[in-house]
């Protein structure tokens, strides 16, 4: 059985937990976008539009996942990422990752997972491009908060043969106020040692969350042997966009992050 149709199989059962119950903790943006507020027409405008406009591809976007990102040729530029997901097809996830839960938590980008048969059949060149999901899985990092654990573990073992393709475009961990340059290449981590200790212990101590704890519970989780071609940036090959605006001096955050903000590296 395929990692989708395990997924599939989920949903139903946690579905609600799954979306509604990653907002049990909020995680707040840590940006705030600049603009004037809202006017009362502008308000009775989107009331109009949530009543009367149907939306098939948002309400698609039925799963949550919690895990962590970097830019690709820069590891040390870590954040946490909130994808809330749809599924097209027993082989494919469709992603839009925010940098909160809230409601004006701020879209950073988006993140297309396929089930290892198809990473397989990709032409050479567009591997490197790619992300492996197995260290993610096993080292517990990875998380849907709120489904039963039952569920979650079938979720993970599954999830632990697909590969992502992750682009950012607002940088707000980066303290961008809004979404300066050009699209960023980004990558997950695929060993110990590699993600900040802090980022990950703030992320957990909001979202209650235990790390290690999910570790010893995936214990049983087969990692498949990885397609050699994914994760270039081990080899060497590191595929990123040049911006000629020169937004993309990324590095760890100045400051420590808030409790309640999402989660980034520092110094």
């Amino acid at each position: 059985m395929h990692a989708i149709q395990t997924f599939r199989a989920v949903l139903p059962v946690a579905c609600s937990l799954f979306v509604w119950g990653c907002s049990s903790v909020a995680t707040q943006s840590p940006v705030e976008a600049p603009g004037r507020p809202e006017t009362a027409g502008t308000q009775l405008l989107e009331a109009g539009a949530a009543v009367l406009q149907a939306k098939p591809p948002i309400d698609a976007l039925n799963a949550y996942l919690n895990g962590f990102h970097f830019y690709n040729g820069q590891p040390d530029a870590q954040m946490e990422a909130h994808h809330y997901c749809a599924v097209l097809n027993e082989d494919v996830i469709q992603c839009v990752i925010y940098d909160g839960t809230t409601k004006d938590a701020k879209i950073m980008g988006v993140e297309y997972i396929i089930d290892a048969n198809l990473f397989a059949k990709l032409p050479a060149a567009e591997k490197p491009l790619w992300h492996s999901h197995g260290y993610e899985v096993s080292s517990g990092q990875l998380s849907a908060p709120n489904i039963p654990a039952s569920a979650e573990h079938a979720l993970m073992t599954r999830l632990a043969h697909t590969y992502g393709k992750t682009w950012h475009t607002w940088h707000t961990d980066q303290d961008k106020r809004l979404p300066l340059g050009v699209p960023q290449l980004m990558m997950g981590f695929t060993a110990d040692g590699q993600a900040d200790p802090a980022m990950v212990r703030q992320r957990n101590q909001r979202l209650q969350l235990d790390t290690r704890k999910s570790k010893v519970q995936r214990a049983d989780i087969p990692i498949p042997p990885l397609d050699p071609a994914a994760n270039g940036w081990e080899q060497g090959n590191i595929i990123q966009l040049t911006d000629p605006t020169g937004q993309h001096v990324h590095s760890p955050a100045a400051s420590p992050t808030p409790n309640d903000a999402n989660s980034r590296s520092s110094p």
